[in-house]
């Protein structure tokens, strides 16, 4: 059981963890507001300087402590203290990116602080580069 479904902007029925799209914008300011802080910025540091640009090495020391951030700033609006609540917080904010441009840029400079740049073949793309025999 639970107090914390009180409605606030949102509709009665949203569960916790649950955000509209101005409740989003605020907390994703906060996570990135928390990224920049000096005791974060220099656990991120840290944990680049072990993952030596290394994929593999960036899921084992950056991810986990850019969850743990996430987490910090998240927990206080619903969504559990763990890898699950950052996860349905970011499917949260991943609905919000194609109806508010300004959440979408949020997201992308959020991500931009732990994963590294990647350039992907856009989906769907035709030109494959296996030919059929």
């Amino acid at each position: 059981m639970s107090s914390l479904q009180r409605p606030m902007a949102a509709p009665a029925q949203t569960p916790p963890g649950s955000l509209s799209a101005e409740q989003a914008k605020v907390v994703l300011a906060e996570v990135i507001k928390a990224f920049g802080s000096p005791e974060n910025a220099q656990r991120m540091e840290e944990a680049r300087d072990n993952a030596c640009n290394d994929m593999g090495k960036m899921l084992q020391f950056l991810l986990p402590v850019a969850t743990q951030i996430q987490q910090d700033v998240i927990k206080a609006y619903g969504f559990s203290n763990d890898g699950e609540g950052v996860l349905k917080f970011a499917r949260l904010i991943k609905s919000y990116e194609s109806q508010d441009p300004e959440i979408a840029n949020m997201s992308g400079k959020l991500k931009a602080m732990f994963l590294p740049p990647m350039t992907l073949p856009p989906h769907g793309a035709g030109a494959g580069g296996v030919a059929a025999s």
